[in-house]
């Protein structure tokens, strides 16, 4: 898990074992993730979100109503804006990533997160001499 006191930004994928139930294991592991540490989301991880739910796992809009209110309630989410989307074209470039990875990193420097929670980049990688990557399932 992230170092004590670190501020960390969770992915779409990860957030979603929160739901989850057939994950179960990695449905536990996220829950105490998420009560134990300093969280940060996008408006583009609680879109995605919302449109997995929905379409993937047939959750009803009045339920994710009240889960995305809860997410804005919880945790600390921010807005995408341009400079956070011509910094997230720059990482694209710069590490080939994909533009939507890219975003999210973006995203996640900008609210000065220490740790990225996801499974989608390199475990271990450093961003930006700040933001370390972090599979926690491994």
């Amino acid at each position: 898990m992230a170092t004590e006191n670190a501020k960390v930004f969770i992915d779409t994928n990860i957030l979603l074992y929160a739901y989850s139930s057939s994950e179960i294991a990695k449905k536990k592991k996220v829950l105490l993730l998420l009560e134990n540490e300093m969280i940060s989301l996008s408006t583009q991880v609680i879109n995605e979100f919302i449109w997995i739910m929905s379409r993937k796992f047939n959750v009803g809009m009045d339920s994710l109503k009240l889960i995305t209110s809860n997410l804005f309630e919880l945790y600390e989410v921010s807005q995408l804006n341009e400079s956070g989307i011509l910094k997230a074209i720059d990482i694209s470039t710069q590490l080939q990533f994909s533009y939507w990875d890219s975003l999210m990193v973006s995203s996640a420097l900008a609210a000065n997160c220490n740790v990225l929670y996801t499974e989608d980049l390199q475990h271990g990688q450093v961003i930006g001499d700040m933001l370390k990557v972090v599979n926690p399932f491994v």
